[in-house]
């Protein structure tokens, strides 16, 4: 399947097209698996180890779940261990629509010391980490990692050949993973006791090579919180800020126990931070949340932290154990007093999208809104029961009496189970979907109801604590500019059937035009433009002209194959409609803005008047909107709102808008800042549900991540038509090389080369001249593309430089705009151009020629426009190549030719004609002597005027004195 490079990770997402039997959209994941290989006998087998296929009851029944951790959105094979005395695992790349059961193939040693006591053996793997390229695991305080083959990930394989273990020297007692990569790298912690107690090992991959750094560097954590001794319990890393997050426990017993979250900055050593809290619980005094302030009272019960959790999104930090704090500055906490303190959180399982969901120790779940202080119980719970009597009454096959959760996570903003069932002496592992809006409205109508009598019957009602009756979303802006997702439009052919129906024959023949529509956008990602700015132009650009006569062929049912093919169904989209929803995720580019409105009605009076002046009135609805931002110093909203009294509702119009002070110019879809925008219907969080065909779905709270910086989909091409047209303008010819490849044009040297660019986008398929400064360096040539080289720095300085004194220019320009360092040369589109220079000791001066065509030269050139007004610092390398006048060389080959075949013919004329004027003076001298007193004037006056002009020659080449050169002729 075509895909572009770097992409592991892929969704197909089925959606009907309306006609006929609803059908419900679906979304299937497609990854590359990196940890298979095919052995001998032509078989799928597992390189991490050997695949099982008995699934024992034992591996599973009773067994505690634990957390299922991964790199968001970018793992394509996901691991989860935990099974009792076992080196077995449980891998998929489908996020367990179907699943492996692996041994693994590691050592399980033990290496008992001093500062690592043995103090018990186990074969289970404990903690799981999958990243994009590798697999992390700890069995007893050992950890190994396997990196996966990825030939679309590198640019040479690194896979791994056997599990690595690393850190060998130290005691690791727990893994903790980090959710976000960071421009081009994802990373993992270790947390160590023993003689590093007190430190972090933070783990970088990048490239799929793994590097371990003990952190801090200087000190350790206990020396900055002033305690001898300390333990950090857990570890959190937010990539976009660099900072760590560390949970210390120091004291001793309960009474004298201290926790601390201690936060330091990778990037700046020597800053860290810490807030200190007392060891025991607060007393809440009934209320559903308490601001932790210091002058509260406190239970008599001893904190227990386990974990922190942050999302970098909303910037939301949980600190959780047998209670749960909340803060979003990392310093001033609230306590959620609905959580009980006789539980303790085992883990958390995350959205990063406005939801959270709770497992603990005792395997309840509970669930939570991030931003409210509302804490839900899932399972055990009067919601539950309901759905689960209602289930087995469907015999639902996802669902029985004796089942065992293994662990809780979230996929596409929904919460998922893997549960292993037993029915009947038989146990099935099935993945099925927790219904949370249906527990949590099952929940408040089986505690919230009447029953009122009308007539000689009782009716029962439920109340319903929903401060509106319907909400929706009007005016939103088409989805593409904002999402920045590609879409294409690729319709089935036309069987030439009476049935209509299609067969393995057309069925065929779309998946190869599916497979040809995905490698045009593929290529498409190139430093060249085309000249029409579309992936599928190429397709048809020869066959439009034709187009008329397809029809024709078609409407007879005389089609090659027996399908039509209409070019217009295979298209790129660029003006999606939106779904009248908000989407996944939006981009912001500086100082661009995204709007929509909220449509609220609701039953009853409403609204409200407020006097004003004395005279006028005001209406006021009594339904509030709040819209919540992450950085407020980066973002501001605006909320409008608008009374529509004779309907009984309100309409808020809330516009988004980045305020150009947080972005960074970066590569497009790099150094993006995480950031949010939450809309909450005051009174409405876990109590308002729409009823949909696929169930209800709950509303009033929208949480929306916002990326700022250069969104992904924009780039910087270098425009070929409008270089070679201007070229041929300016130059006043244009000359190509002997093999024409359209991708890459040829250049004379001794022209003028006049560079342009485009800056397009290709989601929306906006193009157009790029007006403004870049700088223009050669990295990389070679007489040819197999011999082309990377140049190092100082290569690349001594050729592009103006300020080189080693006579290596490869290139020049007459304008005088410099960097400000005086380095490189700053262009633009009105720069004079460039002239090749390619001084003695640059790689293009001696070019020799390897036949009878003129010598080519191929050079690596780097734009940078990171000095552009754009938020977006592009860069682009392209191919240039670079060629000897071919007039002067066929000239100098013609020439060097004829005087090898003339050269012989010239020497014997030469030799002939000196012969014969030897013999001319040898006889005009014997007759001067003999007939002197005849013809003595007019031989002297020849001989005379030869002496002159060959001592004027020989003047000028010998200096010599014209009366010596006379007495010698005359001699």
């Amino acid at each position: 399947m075509p895909i572009k490079k770097g992409s592991v990770v892929m969704r197909v997402d089925v959606s009907s097209n309306g006609l006929g039997t609803f059908i419900p959209d679906k979304r299937f994941q497609m990854n590359i698996n990196g940890f298979l290989k095919r052995g001998w006998d032509n078989n799928i087998q597992f390189t991490v180890g050997e695949e099982l296929f008995n699934l024992m009851p034992q591996y599973f029944v009773g067994v505690s779940s634990r957390p299922l951790w991964h790199t968001v959105d970018q793992s394509p094979v996901l691991i989860l261990g935990g099974i009792p005395n076992e080196k077995y695992v449980l891998m998929t790349d489908t996020s367990f629509k179907d699943f492996s059961l692996v041994e693994l193939s590691i050592d399980s040693c033990w290496v008992g010391s001093f500062y690592c006591p043995h103090s018990g053996f186990t074969a289970t793997i404990y903690d799981t980490i999958a990243t994009e390229s590798t697999l992390f695991i700890r069995q007893n305080q050992l950890v190994y990692y396997f990196t996966g083959t990825y030939t679309t990930l590198y640019e040479r394989n690194r896979g791994s050949g056997s599990w690595v273990r690393v850190l060998a020297s130290e005691c690791i007692k727990k893994l903790c993973p980090v959710y976000f990569h960071s421009n081009g790298s994802e990373y993992i912690m270790a947390l160590t006791t023993g003689k590093h107690e007190g430190y972090v090992h933070f783990g970088t991959i990048r490239d799929g090579q793994v590097s371990f750094e003990m952190l801090p560097r200087q000190w350790s954590v206990c020396e900055q919180i002033g305690v001898t001794t300390c333990s950090i319990i857990w570890s959190e890393y937010i990539a976009g800020e660099y900072t760590l997050l560390l949970l210390v426990e120091s004291g001793y017993g309960n009474a004298s126990k201290r926790f601390q979250v201690v936060s330091y900055n990778t990037g700046n050593e020597g800053d860290a931070r810490g807030w200190a809290q007392r060891g025991r619980i607060p007393d809440s005094r009934g209320l559903e949340f308490l601001m932790i302030l210091g002058t509260e009272s406190y239970t008599s019960t001893a904190m227990a932290p386990k974990g922190i959790f942050c999302n970098p999104y909303n910037n939301l930090i949980f600190i959780w154990g047998n209670f749960l704090l909340q803060s979003s500055n990392k310093e001033n906490f609230i306590y959620l007093a609905d959580f009980p303190k006789e539980l303790s959180i085992k883990y958390m399982a995350r959205s990063f999208r406005g939801a959270v969901a709770i497992v603990t120790e005792t395997e309840e779940i509970w669930y939570l809104l991030e931003g409210s202080y509302r804490v839900y119980q899932l399972f055990p719970s009067k919601g539950w029961q309901v759905h689960i009597s209602l289930k087995l009454m469907q015999q639902s096959s996802l669902y029985a009496s004796n089942e065992t959760m293994l662990t809780l996570f979230y996929e596409d903003s929904k919460l998922y189970q893997l549960v292993y069932l037993m029915n009947n002496q038989k146990g099935q592992l099935v993945k099925r979907l927790v219904p949370v809006e249906q527990l949590l409205m099952y929940q408040q109508h089986t505690s919230h109801y009447d029953l009122e009598r009308k007539g000689g019957y009782l009716m029962l009602s439920f109340i319903d604590f929903c401060p509106f009756s319907v909400m929706r979303l009007r005016s939103l802006p088409r989805p593409q500019r904002y999402t920045r997702q590609e879409r294409y439009r690729a319709r089935p052919p036309r069987v030439l059937e009476r049935s209509g129906f299609h067969n393995e024959n057309s069925l065929a023949i779309y998946q190869g035009l599916v497979y040809y529509l995905l490698w045009l956008h593929s290529v498409y990602d190139k430093p060249y433009a085309d000249p029409v700015h579309d992936p599928t132009w190429r397709w048809w650009a020869n066959n439009k002209q034709d187009q008329d006569y397809y029809f024709f062929l078609a409407s007879n049912w005389r089609s090659a194959g027996g399908v039509s093919i209409e070019m217009d169904s295979y298209e790129k989209i660029y003006n999606l409609e939106s779904a009248y929803e908000l989407p996944e995720r939006i981009f912001l580019d500086k100082g661009t803005e995204y709007s929509f409105a909220i449509f609220l009605s609701v039953q009853g009076h409403s609204f409200r008047t407020q006097a004003e002046l004395g005279t006028a009135f005001q209406l006021h609805s009594q339904v509030d909107v709040g819209v919540v931002l992450a950085d407020p110093g980066c973002i501001e909203a605006s909320v409008k709102q608008e009374v529509l009294i004779n309907r009984n509702s309100v309409l808020f119009s809330i516009t988004l808008k980045d305020k150009k002070l947080c972005y960074d110019q970066g590569i497009s879809g790099h150094h993006l800042m995480k950031t949010s925008m939450m809309v909450n219907v005051v009174g409405s969080s876990g109590l308002c549900f729409q009823e949909t065909h696929l169930g209800p779905h709950m509303q009033g709270n929208l949480m929306v991540p916002v990326f700022i910086g250069c969104p992904p989909g924009k780039r910087l091409a270098f425009d070929i038509t409008y270089t070679l047209e201007y070229s041929r303008l300016k130059n006043k010819h244009y000359f190509d090389c002997v093999n024409v490849n359209p991708e890459m044009p040829c250049f004379l040297f001794r022209d003028i080369f006049y560079p342009f660019f485009l800056i397009q986008d290709l989601v929306t398929g906006d193009s157009g001249s790029f007006q403004g400064s870049y700088v223009l360096l050669v990295v990389g040539g070679g007489p040819t593309l197999d011999s082309l080289k990377d140049y190092s720095e100082d290569e690349i300085y001594r050729f592009n430089s103006p300020l080189d004194k080693t006579n290596s220019l490869i290139w020049t320009t007459r304008t005088t705009r410099t960097t400000k360092d005086s380095a490189f040369h700053i262009m633009s589109h009105e720069s004079p151009g460039i002239e090749w220079l390619c001084l003695e000791n640059a790689p293009c001066y001696d070019n020799v020629p390897q036949g009878i065509f003129a010598p080519e030269f191929f050079f690596k050139v780097l734009v940078n426009c990171g000095l552009c007004t754009l938020s977006c610092a592009n860069s682009l390398l392209i191919l240039c190549s670079l060629q000897v006048s071919a007039s002067v060389f066929v000239g100098l080959v013609i020439f060097y030719i004829a005087f090898c075949l003339l050269w012989p013919l010239v020497v014997k004329g030469c030799t002939m004609i000196r012969w014969k004027i030897n013999n001319l003076i040898a006889s005009e001298s014997y007759y001067t002597y003999a007939s002197i007193s005849r013809i003595s004037s007019m031989p002297s006056l020849r001989h005379s005027r030869m002496g002159s002009m060959f001592s004027s020659r020989m003047t000028e080449d010998r200096a010599e004195p014209k009366e010596a050169v006379e007495r010698q002729v005359m001699t």
